[in-house]
């Protein structure tokens, strides 16, 4: 598997948020993914602007951030500010997303769009050109340790087709309900860039469990 591993520092311990940052930087990780909510778009509230350019100081991977927030476009400059490497905006929050997905990519940031469990991937194919990633949810958003949605693996197929058609070098991310015992089916389906929460930081040894995401069945066999 050729992919990407980024463990989402919303199942991190806030108390001790630089420890758990380092732990990723040390680790096989490729990227940090930091979930922004805002309480209105999702019915939760997280980390802030505040919090991502702390983040950023301590953080040696790239850092996608993830908005789960109304009104994104008024804060993309805020956050390419704060450290973002990659931003993602929701289908669902942006009447203007043409416009939007440019915005983010004038600021010199990978251009994302993530889509809720209940929206058809179709409604992505007029802008997938424009795109350097699309985020599959795999749980509604707004808190983790969510069940994983069946319903993903068919969403993935359907992106990859327009992948294929349209635009090979997309990258596909997929978040929620992510672990040892799903990410190769996933990346069978046509994810190749795995967000985990959960499974990296309730484990007893989160730097393993990132390897083993990294290495899927290679590391059980050794």
């Amino acid at each position: 598997m050729n992919h990407l591993v980024a463990p989402s520092i919303l199942a991190a311990d806030f108390a001790n948020l630089q420890r758990d940052i380092e732990l990723i930087n040390n680790s096989e990780a490729d990227l940090i993914h930091v979930d922004v909510m805002d309480g209105m778009f999702v019915p939760n509230i997280s980390l802030g602007l505040p919090v991502v350019k702390a983040v950023y100081k301590h953080a040696k991977k790239p850092l996608d951030v993830h908005l789960m927030i109304v009104q994104p476009e008024r804060y993309l400059k805020d956050f390419k500010e704060a450290g973002a490497a990659s931003i993602t905006v929701h289908y669902e929050a942006c009447p203007n997303l043409h416009r939007t997905v440019q915005v983010i990519k004038e600021l010199g940031c990978k251009a994302c769009v993530a889509i809720n469990p209940h929206t058809t991937v179709a409604l992505l194919e007029d802008i997938i050109l424009d795109l350097d990633m699309v985020l599959i949810m795999s749980v509604n958003p707004g808190f983790g340790g969510q069940k994983f949605i069946d319903n993903t693996y068919k969403k993935l197929a359907d992106i990859k087709a327009l992948k294929r058609r349209y635009n090979p070098e997309l990258l596909i991310e997929v978040d929620g309900g992510v672990d040892e015992t799903n990410i190769v089916k996933l990346s069978d389906a046509g994810a190749n860039v795995f967000v985990a929460g959960n499974a990296v930081f309730a484990s007893a040894d989160p730097t393993a469990t990132i390897a083993s995401l990294k290495h899927p069945g290679i590391l059980s066999r050794s």
